[in-house]
């Protein structure tokens, strides 16, 4: 089974060694330590599965909470109702927020356009 150095995975997927770090404190990542002391960490291919999950729920705008919730399913089996059940709630959840953001972002649009659209026309008047 292939395994990883922090900075392997941080060029893979484009974040900092210290981004890796923080989501190993959050308990997301748990990589073998090996080398004088045990400082050098080392991650599993489970390690790398569960760091792409992460980055891709940070991208889809869920909290670390969720993200660890949902990954945790990921690695549990899938068909088991309540797990499910908690999935859907935390999708239903985050996309509700995602619509409202879409709403404040149509609404903020709007409001810039009518602005623009004064501004231009003041600046036509004064020509």
């Amino acid at each position: 089974m292939p395994t990883y150095t922090i900075g392997e995975l941080a060029r893979e997927f484009d974040v900092t060694p210290r981004t890796i770090r923080f989501y190993e404190d959050q308990g997301l990542l748990a990589p073998q330590r090996s080398g004088t002391g045990g400082r050098q960490r080392v991650y599993s291919h489970r390690d790398r599965t569960r760091l792409k999950l992460t980055l891709r729920g940070k991208r889809l705008g869920l909290s670390l909470s969720e993200i660890r919730d949902l990954i945790d399913m990921y690695e549990s089996p899938a068909d088991t109702v309540p797990q499910l059940t908690r999935f859907l709630a935390v999708l239903a959840r985050h996309r509700g927020t995602l619509e409202q953001q879409l709403l404040d972002l149509q609404e903020t649009l709007s409001e810039i356009k009518a602005h623009e659209q004064r501004a231009q026309a003041l600046l036509e008047a004064r020509k």
